[in-house]
């Protein structure tokens, strides 16, 4: 019996061991780590293909933005909602032909908007920087026409209705079928009496209470004068200006500059549009030629009908190119024409 139990004790204690050797645990925890691997691998390719469309729509959002906007303005340039192909515009607001009144350059541009006398003295966010930039002049909807010029006045007309539209100091332009006339309102009370005297009423102010075409700002006070009939359009001039400059995040941006008149003179304010719009180029459109061509070689503005604007986008992410360090880059290009200038 004895010798039995000591038979059974050696069978079980010359077994072999329960559990994992060394060996076996060591490729154990490699073939985890190699699964563990590809699936964060996996997981990383993901996050980075997220990371990369998002920035894709982005761009592509903020592009078709930009030029939205760009193109709301640019193909108004020139717009007088008179029948005005004759080019008669009369401009009576000082000093001639400031940039915000010049209707000869309704639409302007500038290869190098540091050189733009229209941005000259921005500073700080605003600041241009080495892109192209355009002037866009044109004229605002209303619903306001000229109703009667009283008797004997040289200075003055009264509108078919009392507006919330026109208010002191506002530049306008005033256009029936023999021409347009660009002026500056030097008082106006919420009435229908609209004045337009010479003198220092307002600044810049009118050079001549004179509305005829062509402009005389010297002789007479009244210079040469015209009374437009009822009827006749009233519209408020605006002009702007479209640049890339440098906003607060010391990145660029799409920026537009906003002039606005009153009775103490014409302030110009820069708005920031579109982020992230690294660089801005435009090539015009001057007929009889077929090509685009940059603002230094165009020779006459007032018959450029296209302009075509290329713009640089840089997305917010900043590690979505294929390096994983950089923004994504990404150019579009887009053509507006100008519409009174296209038949």
């Amino acid at each position: 019996m004895i010798g039995k139990q000591r038979k059974n004790r050696t069978t079980r204690s010359s077994g072999r061991p329960l559990g994992f050797t060394l060996i076996e645990l060591m490729v154990a925890m490699l073939l985890g780590l190699i699964v563990i691997g590809g699936v964060t691998s996996v997981f990383l390719a993901g996050q980075q293909t997220y990371r990369t469309n998002e920035s894709l729509g982005e761009v592509g959002d903020e592009s078709r933005t930009a030029f939205e906007m760009l193109a709301r303005d640019i193909r108004d340039a020139g717009n007088t909602g008179c029948d005005t192909s004759s080019g008669r515009v009369a401009n009576v607001v000082n000093p001639p032909d400031p940039w915000y009144a010049n209707w000869n350059d309704a639409l302007l541009g500038y290869d190098d908007a540091t050189t733009d006398p229209a941005l000259t003295g921005i500073t700080g966010a605003g600041a241009p920087t080495k892109n192209s930039s355009v002037h866009v002049l044109s004229t605002a909807n209303t619903d306001i026409v000229v109703s009667k010029v009283p008797s004997g006045s040289a200075a003055s007309f009264e509108i078919n209705a009392a507006t919330t539209e026109l208010a002191t100091g506002d530049l306008i332009m005033v256009c029936d079928f023999d021409h347009a006339t660009i002026m500056q309102i030097t008082k106006y009370n919420s009435d229908q009496n609209v004045v337009h005297d010479s003198g220092g009423n307002a600044t810049p102010g009118n050079c001549s209470k004179g509305l005829g075409y062509p402009t005389i700002c010297t002789g007479p006070a009244t210079g040469n004068q015209y009374t437009f009939p009822a009827n006749s359009r009233v519209a408020v001039l605006t002009s702007v200006v479209w640049y890339i400059g440098k906003n607060g995040a010391n990145t660029n941006s799409l920026y537009r500059l906003d002039t606005t008149a009153s009775a103490g003179g014409v302030t110009a304010t820069p708005q920031e549009m579109v982020r992230n719009v690294n660089s801005m180029k435009i090539a015009y459109l001057q007929p009889p030629g077929t090509s685009f061509t940059t603002a230094t070689n165009v020779t006459n503005w007032a018959i450029v009908n296209s302009a075509q604007i290329t713009l640089q986008m840089l997305s917010t992410n900043t590690r979505v190119d294929t390096t994983g360090t950089n923004a994504l880059n990404r150019s579009f290009t887009s053509t507006t024409t100008v519409r009174n200038r296209v038949q």
